[in-house]
């Protein structure tokens, strides 16, 4: 049995933090229902596409069943009430208001099943001044401090080139339905989740907030150096390749003078403890960075993990999917698509040793699918399936 097995969640999200957290559920196992609008839901819209066929799609869909289900129509919206009063769980990631003003709110669903778990993903929550605007992830990424401290020092606030926040709302989001699903099973009763966008990412950002209100500082830009330990940085090799360096202890910094054949530093004031390689710590790039220079990016690993430093090269996806551990981890995987064939994406995780969790399907590119088939297991019969459908309440 995977993790989930026997969890039904009904993902009535749009674009990537709601839907993230289903995903990660169908991954462990969870029968997950994707609830889209029949014109499709707006992620199928992002990025790339092959044969008419969004690649996104295929990956923050995979484990799921896609029914297409109009909710701003009547008969759309007792589709759902039907779906809800048997699941587990509910995502939804509307405008707060909206889903009461469709009769979908969480005191009527908790009503009508009370061991019903409703996450309700939003840009800035179901309370608080910001609770009607809209909320994406960019502005997540811009009032959590992210953008702030990221980028080079003499540079602009930087946001991420993908969907930071997003992402790790969604991971955030999955832990507290499992923790939720937990509860459950002690009190018989569900719980309401209100998860902002921005908390996540204001929360693994660290120190930053506690040392302004204890020291008056603020964290600055300082590209990728790091203020709490030297080396740390990104550095060129002989080819034009790059590779990662990160020295959190003293031990590791201490042997990658050594592998660098500068055990001299060990002994120099300015970089015999973290404090002073902090303060010098642009001396200390340039000295790893002439080193790197003059080595592959092969040698320059083989060199520093001889010592047993932290080193890794900087990847890019055809470096990813070639890697041995990756694949040999499962960390990515090659699957079966309706559509495409054979593809290959980001694996399961986290591993469990034991637990089958894996990618069970990905979703065909046709708009509500699995309509049919997840009504008919809900109760409807196939003329109430004509009629809705007659009825525009789904497609």
């Amino acid at each position: 049995m995977g993790l989930l097995d026997g969890v039904k969640v009904i993902d009535a999200a749009m674009l990537f933090a709601g839907p993230l957290v289903a995903t990660l559920m169908g991954d462990h196992g969870a029968d997950v229902i994707k609830v889209e609008h029949p014109r499709g839901d707006d992620v199928r819209r992002w990025g790339g596409s092959k044969n008419g066929a969004s690649l996104f799609w295929k990956i923050l869909s995979r484990n799921k069943r896609v029914i297409a289900v109009d909710l701003n129509q009547p008969k759309g919206q007792d589709v759902l009430r039907r779906l809800a009063s048997t699941a587990d769980v509910l995502i939804e990631n509307f405008r707060p208001g909206r889903m009461e003003k469709w009769g979908l709110g969480w005191e009527t669903l908790h009503a009508l099943n009370p061991r019903l778990v409703m996450v309700r993903t939003t840009g800035f929550g179901q309370e608080g001044p910001y609770k009607g605007y809209a909320g994406f992830g960019t502005l997540a990424e811009s009032m959590s401090g992210f953008a702030h401290v990221t980028g080079e020092p003499s540079g602009p606030p930087t946001l991420p080139p993908f969907g930071l926040a997003d992402g790790i709302a969604g991971i955030a989001g999955a832990f507290a339905a499992v923790s939720a699903l937990y509860k459950r099973n002690h009190t018989g009763k569900g719980e309401l989740i209100d998860l902002a966008l921005y908390e996540p990412l204001m929360f693994i950002l660290g120190a930053h907030l506690i040392e302004y209100d204890q020291l008056g500082t603020i964290q600055q830009r300082t590209g990728n150096q790091s203020a709490r330990n030297s080396p740390r940085n990104i550095y060129p090799t002989k080819e034009g390749k790059w590779i990662a360096l990160s020295a959190s202890a003293d031990s590791i910094a201490k042997r990658v003078f050594d592998a660098i054949g500068r055990s001299d530093m060990v002994g120099d004031p300015r970089f015999a403890t973290p404090q002073a390689r902090i303060a010098h710590r642009d001396e200390v790039d340039r000295i790893v960075g002439e080193w790197s220079r003059r080595h592959t990016q092969a040698e320059a690993m083989e060199a520093l993990r001889a010592s047993d430093a932290a080193v890794a090269p900087i990847y890019d996806a055809r470096d990813i999917l070639s890697d041995p551990h990756f694949i040999g981890r499962g960390s990515v995987t090659t699957l079966d698509d309706p559509d495409l064939g054979k593809i290959r994406m980001q694996g399961v995780f986290p591993r469990v040793p034991g637990d089958p969790a894996t990618i069970r399907r990905t979703p065909p590119e046709r708009i509500g699918a699995d309509t049919d088939a997840v009504l008919c297991e809900a109760g409807y019969t196939s003329d109430d399936v004509a009629a809705l459908r007659a009825a525009k309440a789904i497609a």
